[in-house]
């Protein structure tokens, strides 16, 4: 049994530090790894990323990550990621890690990803340079995600994101910004090879369960969704 803790949205900044690491110091009796999914700062300041490192750092079982868009709003993104990195938190951006659990190598495929909306309800590269721009940072995101998953030579696939794959998580909040928090491109990676688990965060107002069309588990642990320190999914 591979046993996954997870958690995102937890938005620390220098008045907030402490407020998970007592629950975090027995994670090692609950799960054999940690995953991060983004907007860990709530500005993206070298400062909070500090915060960060002493709350999620130099705990018992491995910690990955990825940043979300909060992470990167001081344009210091390159910053953040290295005090993550020197408190031993592992942040994937197009890039994988694999994690030796119970005899087997559980690889973690991380990005940011993006928005765009999703089947039938989601933009186009037609029109204005900016509208083109934007779908094809989405793609270059997904195409990333896809690359690292096919790559990784491991027994178990998890993908890690900021930005939902799916709409189904998305449930709850506006339809309205659906495009703001997601993109079937992400979706369509995961299902692209054998992925045993998906998880995201950024939803706030969402719903924690969902699927891929491919039928890959979508879990989103976005703070205000899980409300708790972290949650856990296990995978057989």
């Amino acid at each position: 049994m591979i046993r996954i803790a997870a958690i995102g949205d937890v938005h620390l900044s220098e008045d907030t530090g402490g407020r998970f690491r007592p629950a975090l110091q027995t994670l090692d009796e609950h799960a054999d790894a940690l995953l991060l999914a983004g907007d860990l700062t709530r500005h993206g300041t070298v400062e909070e990323a500090a915060v960060v490192a002493a709350e999620f750092g130099s705990l018992s079982v491995p910690v990955v990550a990825v940043l979300g868009n909060h992470d990167y709003h001081s344009n210091r993104s390159a910053e953040v990621t290295e005090v993550l990195a020197e408190a031993g938190i592992s942040v994937l951006e197009g890039q994988s890690a694999i994690v030796p659990i119970d005899g087997r190598k559980v690889g973690i495929a991380g990005v940011k990803g993006f928005g765009g909306g999703f089947a039938g309800k989601c933009a186009s590269a037609f029109g204005e340079p900016e509208i083109k721009a934007f779908v094809e940072h989405t793609e270059v995101a997904a195409a990333k995600l896809r690359g690292a998953l096919e790559a990784m030579d491991c027994d178990v696939r998890i993908a890690l994101t900021h930005y939902s794959p799916v709409s189904d998580t998305l449930r709850g909040e506006p339809p309205e910004i659906y495009p703001f928090l997601g993109c079937y491109q992400l979706g369509e990676a995961i299902d692209s090879c054998e992925t045993a688990l998906a998880i995201h965060g950024h939803a706030h107002y969402g719903t924690e369960q969902g699927f891929t069309p491919g039928g890959v588990r979508v879990r989103n642990v976005a703070h205000p969704i899980i409300r708790a320190a972290y949650a856990i999914y296990c995978i057989d």
